[in-house]
C-alpha cells in the first residue's frame, strides 16, 4: 500500500465535511497527492421528448457540483484536484473512479444513521467495502467538529492468519511514513464471566498475546501489543485508551476475493463500535507483502 494519492468521496453535508476533513489531514502528512469526487446520478441518456428536460437536469446536476465544490475547497483549498463522475450509486461510482485512476485509498464520511463518534455503515460504504480495489478509510460521525492536528499512532485489530499478517506489514510500512507508533490490539470476547469462561479467556488471552508477539518479532520499530477483554467487541474495545488522533487498521476477510476488500461479521463489528476512523485494507494473496513508499 501507497499513501501518495488519497480520494475523498464528498457531499455537501456533515457526512461528507467528516471525511473531507480526515482525507486533508492524512494527505498532508504524508505529503500526498489529494482527489475530491463527488457521485452524480447519470443524466438521461435517450432521445425524445424529454430532451428539454434533460438540459435541465444536466445544468442541476452542474450547479450542485459546484455549490458542493465550493465548500469542499474552504477545507481542502485549491492545490485539491475536484472531478464528478456519474453512477446511479455513490459506492460504485468511487469503486470505478479507483479502478480506473492511480488513487490509494478511499476516504468517506459516515452513513446517515447512527451516534455521533461512531461509524454507521450506508449504502455507500457497503458498496466500496464489498467491491474497492484499494483500502477504504471509514470516518466516525461528527469527526470534522473535533479534528485532530495530526495521525498521531495506528492500531491493527489483529488475529491469527496470513491476513492479518500482511496487515501488520502494511502497518508498520505507513507507522513509518507517518512517523508515528504503532500498537497491535486483539479482542477476546466472552459471553459471561463465570469461573470456566475466565479461565479459557485466560488461555485464550496467553495464546493472543503470543501470537502478537510472534508477529512483530524482528521488526526494529517498536510496537505496542494489548489483549482487550470484554462480553462483546463493544465493551472490548472500551478497555483501552484511544488517542484524539488515532487510525485503526482491519485486515479484510481470508474469504474474501483477492485484491479487493471484503468484510467479515466480526469486522463488521468492530467497524460498529470503533471510537476511531477505520482503515480497511484488501486481501493479499498469501505470502505476498504490501509496501509503502512515500
Amino acid at each position: 500500500m501507497k499513501i501518495e494519492h488519497v480520494l475523498a468521496g464528498f457531499l455537501p453535508d456533515s457526512r461528507g465535511h467528516d471525511g473531507l476533513a480526515l482525507a486533508v489531514l492524512l494527505a498532508r502528512q504524508a505529503e500526498a497527492k489529494l482527489t475530491v469526487a463527488t457521485i452524480q446520478p447519470p443524466p438521461w441518456a435517450s432521445p425524445g421528448p424529454g430532451r428539454a428536460d434533460e438540459s435541465a437536469w444536466r445544468a442541476y446536476l452542474k450547479e450542485q457540483a459546484t455549490a458542493g465544490f465550493d465548500q469542499a475547497r474552504q477545507v481542502a483549498g485549491e492545490q485539491a484536484d475536484y472531478i464528478t463522475r456519474f453512477n446511479r450509486g455513490s459506492g460504485r461510482g468511487l469503486v470505478e473512479l479507483a479502478r480506473t485512476s492511480d488513487v490509494d485509498s478511499v476516504v468517506i464520511g459516515s452513513g446517515p444513521r447512527g451516534s455521533k463518534g461512531r461509524i454507521s455503515l450506508g449504502s455507500t460504504a457497503d458498496q466500496l467495502l464489498h467491491a474497492s480495489p484499494v483500502p477504504v478509510l471509514l470516518t466516525p460521525k461528527g469527526y470534522a467538529e473535533d479534528l485532530p492536528s495530526r495521525v498521531d499512532r495506528l492500531t491493527v485489530a489483529y488475529r491469527r492468519g496470513p491476513g492479518c499478517d500482511s496487515a501488520v506489514s502494511v502497518a508498520v510500512g505507513v507507522a513509518a511514513a507517518l512517523d508515528v507508533p504503532l500498537r497491535l490490539v486483539t479482542l477476546v470476547v466472552g459471553a459471561n464471566r463465570a469461573r470456566i469462561e475466565q479461565q479459557m479467556l485466560g488461555n485464550l488471552r496467553e495464546q493472543a498475546t503470543a501470537d502478537l508477539e510472534r508477529a512483530v518479532e524482528g521488526r526494529r520499530r517498536e510496537v505496542e501489543v494489548e489483549t482487550l477483554e470484554g462480553r462483546n467487541v463493544t465493551t472490548a474495545l472500551a478497555e483501552t485508551e484511544w488517542r484524539k488522533g488515532e487510525l485503526i487498521i482491519l485486515a479484510s476477510s481470508e474469504s474474501g476475493p483477492l485484491r479487493r476488500v471484503f468484510l467479515g461479521d466480526t469486522s463488521v463489528k468492530i467497524i460498529r463500535a470503533a471510537p476511531r476512523p477505520v482503515l480497511v485494507l484488501t486481501r493479499e494473496p498469501f505470502g505476498s507483502r504490501q509496501t509503502l513508499t512515500k
